[in-house]
């Protein structure tokens, strides 16, 4: 993605106006697959209206929004609300650029958003998981992201993402640094066995949270072979 200083009514001009947008979310939120989620949305809304966004209008937007999606289903509360937040984002964006006069979106109604509770796996559901997983490095990584994911409650992405020189020693307590939502950064202690766990799962691809510098991804268990789990644990407390 690149970054523009000017812009024009052609079609090349719109769709540089979407790279500088989607950068700047980039670069204010810090989360890529934001700004994955943000693309996708966008180039599916402005190919099915087959206008520039100054002449799109809000009953096409409402169309969009509410309608079917690429499922086949109709969309739930929250799917309508990330449609039209996607959209009215970028055309707060484009506003303040002096690019369009108006946003279409803020003529609709956002549904209410019902979450549903979020579903964890009980304390005795992570002793099963974690009594099958084979003691070889893949296994000991795969232990490691798990315990940390369930014995912390951060975000898969927060967990993925750290490194081994976010981890340090103070008083015999163990803390862990991690880059949250929007690119914050906080600093929490990591509980003992998820520690015993990252140590090991580091020595079986040869690397040390002495050993690898802070600056340096050789040495976390999560990125050792590039394979990652899907989803996201609660904070349920789990067994070793």
């Amino acid at each position: 993605m690149q970054t523009i200083t000017t812009f024009d009514n052609t079609a090349e001009g719109w769709e540089r106006s979407l790279y500088a947008f989607l950068a700047e979310k980039e670069r204010r939120s810090g989360s890529r697959r934001t700004v994955e989620g943000y693309s996708r949305m966008l180039q599916h809304f402005f190919a099915g209206v087959g206008k520039p966004p100054d002449r799109v209008t809000s009953p096409e937007v409402f169309a969009w929004g509410y309608g079917v999606g690429l499922s086949g289903k109709q969309p739930s509360s929250v799917a309508i609300g990330a449609r039209l937040a996607c959209l009215s984002s970028f055309y707060r964006f484009l506003i303040r650029m002096d690019i369009v006069s108006s946003n279409p979106c803020d003529a609709l109604e956002r549904p209410r958003v019902q979450v549903a509770p979020p579903k964890g796996l009980t304390a005795d559901d992570i002793r099963k998981l974690l009594a099958v997983i084979p003691e070889t490095p893949v296994g000991l990584r795969d232990r490691a992201i798990i315990l940390t994911l369930t014995l912390t409650g951060r975000r898969r992405a927060e967990v993925l993402n750290m490194v081994a020189g976010d981890l340090t020693q103070e008083d015999g307590v163990v803390w862990y640094r991690y880059r949250g939502k929007g690119n914050k950064q906080g600093k929490r202690e990591l509980p003992q066995p998820a520690y015993v766990a990252l140590k090991a799962a580091l020595a079986a691809f040869g690397g040390t949270s002495r050993t690898c510098p802070p600056t340096r991804r050789c040495g976390h268990p999560a990125r050792a072979t590039g394979a990652s789990p899907r989803g996201r644990s609660t904070g349920t407390s789990a067994a070793t």
